[in-house]
C-alpha cells in the first residue's frame, strides 16, 4: 500500500484499528462492532490479555498479573455475562488479609472479588473469540494512508487503512509509538506524560505444602514485598500442592528494574518468609518483571482521550485508575466517544 503524508483523514468512521488487546481494547472493539464499524485489533503477544496475564504450568496456569477484580458498575457485569459468559469468571472467596502501620493484621474489607476461571486470560480470550485479531504483530508507526491511517509493524508491513487508531499501550509505549509517527499530536501534552505507570518484580513459587493455611492473600508491610497470594486457592484451580505468587512493591521494583532475576527471587521470597515462616523451600521459582505495572496516585484520571481532528484515540486502566473495572470503563468510554464523532466532520481540540 502506497503511502500518502498529505491525505486527509476521511470525516466518517467505518473502519477503526486497535493496537493492543488488553481489556480495555477487546472492550472498545466489541461496542465497536455491535455498532456495525469493521474493528481490527493488533497484538505483539500470541494472546489477548495485557493485565489479566496467566503464565502456563504443569499443573495448570497461574495469574501473573490482576491478582482479582471488583465490579461495582453494573454495566461491567453485563458486559462480562455476555461478551464473555458466566463460566468464565467467579468469586474469589479468598481468606484476605492486611497488615496496618502498627504491624497487627486485619481481615480485608468485606466485598466479593473476582478471577477468571480457570484463569484470568480466561475472560480475554472469550471476549476475543469473535474478533479479528493480529497476533504477534507489533506495531511501530502510525502513517497517513490513502484517506485515513496505515500501521506500520516492525517488520516494515503495512496494515490496513484504518479511518481511526486506538492505542492500549502502557503511557510510555504510547508515547513512544506517537513520537515515531507523524500524527500532529502534541507528544509533550500532560495527558501523555503525567500518568506513569511503575515497574513490579513478579515472583511465583511452588511450594509441597502451604507455606500460609488459613490466609489465601494478605497485603504487607514489607520494604519488598507488597502482595502475595495463594494462587492455587482461587476457584477453577487444581494444582498439585500450591502456587504462591509474591509481587514486590512498586518503589522497591523501580529501584531494582535491571536486576538479576535470581537475586530478586531470593529477596523476595525472603520477604515472605518473614510473613509466613514456611517450614519448607520452594520446589520450583520464577520470575517475571512488569515495567509497566502499577499506576500512581496522581488524583484525577481522564478516562479515556480522543483526538477527533486526528482520529486517534487512547484508553487503558491507567486513564481510569489502575483497576481491571477501569480498563472496561475506559474502552467503553472511548467506544462511546467514537461512534458519537463517526457521522461528524473533524475538529479542534479532544474530549477525555
Amino acid at each position: 500500500m502506497q503511502i500518502d503524508n498529505d491525505s486527509p483523514v476521511r470525516d466518517v468512521i467505518r473502519t477503526v484499528a486497535i493496537v493492543g488487546s488488553g481489556l480495555s481494547g477487546l472492550t472498545a472493539a466489541i461496542f465497536l462492532k455491535e455498532a456495525g464499524l469493521s474493528v481490527t485489533l493488533f497484538e505483539k503477544s500470541r494472546g489477548p490479555g495485557g493485565r489479566l496475564a496467566a503464565k502456563r504450568v504443569p499443573d495448570g496456569a497461574i495469574d501473573i498479573g490482576a491478582q482479582y477484580f471488583t465490579i461495582r458498575d453494573p454495566a461491567f457485569r453485563r458486559f462480562l455475562e455476555t461478551s464473555a459468559g458466566n463460566d468464565t469468571f467467579e468469586e474469589w472467596r479468598g481468606q484476605l488479609r492486611f497488615q496496618q502501620e502498627d504491624g497487627r493484621w486485619t481481615d480485608f474489607l468485606a466485598g466479593p472479588r473476582y478471577v477468571g476461571v480457570p484463569r484470568m486470560t480466561a475472560i480475554s480470550r472469550a471476549l476475543a473469540t469473535d474478533l479479528s485479531v493480529v497476533y504477534e504483530t507489533r506495531i511501530a508507526r502510525i502513517e497517513r494512508a490513502t484517506a485515513g491511517w496505515a500501521l506500520i509493524d516492525t517488520s516494515g508491513g503495512v496494515q490496513g487503512d484504518f479511518d481511526a487508531v486506538l492505542i492500549t499501550a502502557p503511557p510510555v509505549q504510547a508515547r513512544d509509538l506517537l513520537l515515531a509517527s507523524d500524527t500532529g499530536l502534541d507528544t509533550s501534552a500532560p495527558e501523555l506524560t503525567d500518568l506513569p505507570l511503575d515497574a513490579c518484580w513478579t515472583v511465583m513459587a511452588h511450594f509441597r505444602d502451604n507455606p500460609s493455611p488459613g490466609t489465601d492473600g494478605f497485603s504487607c508491610r514489607h520494604p519488598v514485598l507488597q502482595w502475595a497470594a495463594n494462587n492455587s486457592s482461587k476457584p477453577g484451580r487444581e494444582n498439585d500442592g500450591s502456587w504462591w505468587v509474591l509481587h514486590a512493591r512498586a518503589d522497591w521494583s523501580e529501584a531494582h528494574q535491571e536486576a538479576e532475576a535470581d537475586w530478586v527471587a531470593r529477596q523476595l521470597l525472603a520477604a515472605f518468609g518473614t510473613c509466613t515462616n514456611p517450614s519448607s523451600l520452594p520446589e520450583t521459582v520464577m520470575t517475571h518483571r512488569w515495567l509497566y505495572a502499577k499506576t500512581r496516585e496522581t488524583g484525577e484520571h481522564p478516562g479515556h482521550l480522543w483526538y477527533p481532528q486526528q482520529r486517534i484515540g487512547l484508553c487503558g486502566d491507567w486513564l481510569a485508575g489502575g483497576r481491571v473495572e477501569g480498563a472496561f470503563q475506559s474502552g467503553q468510554a472511548l467506544a462511546e466517544a467514537i461512534l458519537m464523532a463517526r457521522e461528524a466532520a473533524p475538529d479542534d481540540g479532544r474530549s477525555g
